[in-house]
């Protein structure tokens, strides 16, 4: 019996205190279709002895009725929750699972694998510390494989684990194992990733995943959980930027005025100069309210309300940043798009683009180059389709405060949304918040609403010939 399981056998409160104060670990699972990504997170919750009865007596009749595995028990059923994906046996939505062990908490993200689903996993992604990649071990590396690792990378996510899976089907053949790390290897050298980690598991027999494999007593290292339970992560959050995106300003009554958000970046104070941005405006910082209480302090993904000492105009979508360490406030920049529409993009229509909590118009300018995720060679292209990625000019009809993303991932990233529709379709990480050359973006400027109405009609429908308003 672990010291957990006996304190949660005799004094509850004490486990929980203890539970409370484990850091968490966010990871997604990603790979090419059918390698095992689902099988894998059921594993590790299973082996874990994560899993009620009443969940485990479901599963096992699930796994007689949809008979994915041969009438063995499915242990993808414990993720795969939609009707088509259990029908099918593949992963169509991304599902979330939390779980924890004796040093830390965890959220895990099941992404699709299949190509369709690609910006399904790059919304998985978008939050996570680490990724599992997942490499069937009789096919090796694929181009969805390849495509996920550099969505990965793109996303700043600076720690992965690569899961060379199904080694049962292969004899756990070393040699296999060792000719998938080195393929992997020379393409992963490119992607500036800095810790990149191999492991040989089996995930339907639970080789190397939770426990030690026999089968496999070549490989030294440490099963995947042991890499999940030590990996470091405490150095990945940016603590000297201060960046706050207002997401509400709330005014309870006459004597209180706060700004409410998450910290996207860096850590602040009482009595710490802040400056208002895009205005420019100054102020210093009263307090730090949140549901608990007030706080001396408070760091990044924490979600506070400040009071500041001057009634200087702040609205939603204006950022807060310490007055000695400024972020870029602009109208053109360069950024790699994520395309995620069966339509493709086409420079110089307009868009809507959320970035942090600010909602403004624009436009891609120019694709700058196509990159190739097999090669991770530039293309030459005059348009974007669905899962490609790109390098584009950006310029908005007003002035956004960004970030370059590896420094500030909530103000260097926004979303691309099609004014007709109101769907996203697609996901930009800002690469240079400067563009060297001016001439490349020029920025649409309007004064008032009937301006923008008239471009939106131009634009999207010119069959209507209509007179300007």
């Amino acid at each position: 019996m672990t010291t957990e399981q006996a304190l949660l056998e005799t004094n509850i409160e004490e486990y929980l205190k203890v539970h409370e104060h484990k850091d968490m670990l966010r990871f997604l699972t990603c790979g090419n279709v059918d390698d095992g990504k689902s099988t894998l997170i059921g594993r590790l919750l299973h082996d874990s002895k994560l899993i009620f009865e009443d969940h485990m007596s479901a599963i096992k009749q699930d796994s007689k009725k949809f008979n994915t595995t041969d009438g063995e028990f499915d242990l993808a059923l414990l993720v795969d929750g939609l009707q088509s994906e259990r029908e099918q046996g593949i992963t169509i939505d991304v599902a979330y699972r939390y779980f924890a062990t004796e040093k830390r908490k965890f959220i895990i993200a099941d992404c699709p694998g299949h190509e369709q689903y690609t910006r399904n996993m790059a919304t998985g992604a978008s939050n996570c510390d680490l990724a599992i990649v997942m490499i069937d071990a009789r096919y090796g590396v694929q181009t969805q494989t390849k495509r996920h690792s550099y969505i990965a990378a793109l996303l700043g996510i600076k720690h992965l684990i690569v899961a060379v899976n199904k080694m049962d089907l292969v004899d756990f053949d070393q040699n296999i194992y060792r000719k998938i790390k080195e393929e992997y290897r020379q393409f992963s050298k490119d992607l500036n990733i800095p810790d990149v980690r191999f492991v040989p598991i089996s995930a339907l027999k639970g080789d190397n995943v939770v426990n030690r494999s026999t089968a496999m007593d070549w490989y030294p290292g440490a099963t995947l959980m042991g890499l999940l339970d030590t990996v470091k992560i405490d150095d990945d959050k940016n603590l000297e930027d201060f960046r706050f995106p207002v997401q509400y300003v709330t005014r309870p009554n006459l004597d209180f005025r706060g700004f409410c958000g998450t910290i996207a970046g860096g850590v602040i104070n009482i009595g710490d100069v802040i400056t208002a941005l895009p205005s420019g405006k100054t102020s210093s910082v009263k307090a730090i309210v949140t549901a608990d209480g007030d706080l001396t302090s408070a760091h990044v993904d924490q979600a506070v309300t400040l009071t500041l000492n001057d009634e200087i105009d702040v609205s939603r979508g204006d950022v807060l940043v310490r007055s000695n360490k400024l972020a870029t406030v602009t109208d053109t920049f360069e950024a790699t798009i994520v395309w995620m529409s069966e339509a493709a993009l086409q420079p110089g229509k307009e868009y809507e683009l959320k970035v942090g909590t600010k909602n403004t118009f624009g436009h891609i300018d120019k694709i700058n180059y196509r990159i190739n995720v097999n090669t991770l060679e530039h293309d030459q292209e005059d348009e974007m389709k669905l899962n490609e990625i790109a390098s584009c000019n950006i310029a908005t009809s007003s002035p956004v405060v960004i970030d370059g993303y590896k420094d500030v991932a909530g103000t260097g990233s926004f979303v691309i949304i099609d004014r007709l529709t109101n769907i996203t379709v697609g996901a930009g990480m800002i690469t240079n918040t400067e563009i060297s050359d001016p001439s490349k973006a020029q920025p649409r400027n309007y004064s008032n609403t009937d301006k923008e109405l008239n471009a939106f009609i131009r634009n999207n429908f010119p069959e209507w010939d209509c007179k300007p308003i």
